[in-house]
Formats: structure tokens, sequence, C-alpha cells
């Protein structure tokens, strides 16, 4: 359904990659879908393809443009997984924040100037929080987020509504972080926690051992209302 488009940085001096996929007719919003530590890969393009038959134009900037070309890598291949864990350590993640208000500039001139929202996963989970507070994003969800636990003095900047998915049993988000997330977020009147009792990382990826079908559903389904709501 979709296409890699290239699309203008903010400072409009050079191109990144992204995928895009638009429904048919006229799109009811936009949404950002920000990429696991594996590239714009065929999960990721999957989840766009679904919002556009949604009704939305999705739009997935690749992340990594600036220090590895089309990365497309599998969770399940032990050598490709130790790949993305080095370029998730080589990303400047405050030029990846810029990197997506260009695709959110990019999406919201597509739909006319309407409303944009965003969803990201792992790595883009944590980015996706960023950009709640760092951009003028209409929404914005993350499923397994990272780190997030580290960037609570930001929550303040928030200023529209964010729902965060929560795997209790995240491998890369102890119990301690999980709580001080929930201390920090539990009465923020922006956001929404949901926790998934007993499931780990990656628990709603599109393809691959990681996925828990009847926890993936569920949280997809609140997502999609999410965006319903505040992106109509």
């Amino acid at each position: 359904m979709g296409e890699m488009k290239s699309i203008k940085t903010l400072s409009g001096n050079e191109e990144f990659p992204c995928y895009v996929a638009a429904p048919e007719g006229t799109a009811k919003a936009a949404i950002i879908v920000i990429q696991e530590i594996f590239g714009v890969n065929k999960g990721i393009r999957a989840k766009c393809d679904k919002w556009a038959k949604a009704g939305y134009l999705a739009v997935a900037p690749d992340m990594f443009w600036r220090i590895n070309d089309n990365t497309d890598l599998d969770a399940d291949v032990e050598e490709e997984f130790q790949v993305a864990l080095d370029l998730m350590n080589k990303l400047d993640q405050d030029q990846g924040i810029r990197d997506i208000e260009a695709a959110i500039h990019y999406a919201r001139e597509q739909v006319n100037g309407g409303k944009v929202g965003c969803v990201g996963f792992c790595l883009g989970g944590r980015l996706a929080f960023m950009t709640a507070a760092r951009t003028d994003i209409n929404a914005s969800v993350g499923y397994y987020g990272v780190g997030i636990d580290g960037l609570l003095r930001e929550s303040h900047a928030i200023a529209h509504p964010v729902m965060l998915h929560i795997p209790t049993a995240d491998g890369f988000v102890p119990p301690e972080a999980q709580a001080a997330i929930h201390k920090g977020l539990d009465d923020h009147p922006k956001v929404t926690l949901h926790d998934y009792e007993g499931l780990d990382h990656g628990f709603a990826s599109e393809f691959g051992s990681r996925r828990d079908e009847a926890a993936a559903n569920l949280a997809d389904s609140r997502t999609a209302e999410f965006f319903k709501k505040h992106l109509g």
C-alpha cells in the first residue's frame, strides 16, 4: 500500500527517507509511526498500512538514516539484533526528534493542516514521549518505551494527550523504572498508562516470536480509540 518517499529536514538542506502509506480518499488525520531499533522493517511498514486502511495518512521516518542506509532488521535473528543495538547506541536522539518534527510538518501539509499523532515502539516509544514533550504533536502513544523514567523531568511540557503501554515483565524496563513512571505520570492530566501483566517487550510486534496476539489486539484497540478521540 505504501512507498518510500524523501522529505526535507527541518533545515531544508537535506532529505531523508520515510515510508508513507495513504488511505483511499481523504485522510482524516495523519499518524507518524516511529520505528523500533530494527529500522523501517516489514513490521513497521505493516503498521503503517493498517493505519492507512483505517483512514489515516501514515508516515514512518527512517530514524537511522544519518548513520546507516535502509535499515531493515529482524528481531528474531541474533546477529541482526546486535546490529540494531549498535545503531540505537549511535543515534543522536535529540536530532531524531527534529527529524520527527520534520515528518510532522510534512504530514500536516499532506492532510491540509489537520491533526497529526504519533505512535512508537521500543526506541520509538521513548521517542514518542519525547515528541509529546518537545513538539506540537496532537496525540502520542508509546509501546514499551525504554528509559522513559529518565525523561520524567520533561513531563511538565506535555500539552496534548499521551498513552503508554507498559508490559510488566519488560526485560528492558525493570520494575523500579516502571514504578518511577507510574509515580511520575499517574496523576498527569494528559497521560494514560496501561499495564500488561506478565508480558515482555515487543508484545505488539506485527511479526515474529515476541508477539502476544491477545495483548497486541487489546493495546491496538486502545490506541485506535485514543486516536479516534483525539485526532478525529
